[in-house]
């Protein structure tokens, strides 16, 4: 067995519309096909993949990384995404990749799990144009 590609995260969440509404108008993910569980929950899509499983009506735990410290995806429009942070006061963290030069930004969503976006090292950075 060898794995081939990431297939979806999961994310535990305590408001599931306030979840749902936080990637889907932040990340552009789209609501898709869901299985017909026995519990709360939404699939959220990047195109034809669900990339992000959201699952409600459980506890949350303490402490909500957990493990894993952080899901990641890659993106376009780094301008345009900081200035929905910054509309919603998210708290973001912005920094160049040591070598690549990409962009990433951290930010955590309405649960405390910690989010990353990839931008590529020619998309301009904010105000100065970076």
């Amino acid at each position: 067995m060898t794995v081939t590609a990431m297939n979806h995260f999961t994310v535990l969440a305590g408001d599931l519309a306030n979840t749902q509404a936080f990637y889907k108008e932040l990340l552009g993910l789209k609501e898709g096909y869901r299985p017909p569980f026995d519990f709360p929950g939404a699939w959220l899509y990047a195109g034809e993949q669900a990339v992000l499983h959201i699952i409600a009506g459980r506890e949350l735990p303490k402490d909500p990384a957990g493990v894993l410290d952080h899901m990641a995806f890659s993106a376009a429009g780094l301008q345009d995404t900081i200035a929905k942070l910054e509309r919603r006061k998210i708290d973001y963290l912005l920094r160049r990749q040591a070598g690549s030069r990409a962009w990433q930004l951290f930010f955590h969503d309405p649960n405390g799990a910690k989010v990353e976006l990839d931008f590529a090292p020619e998309e301009p950075g904010p105000a100065t144009g970076d």
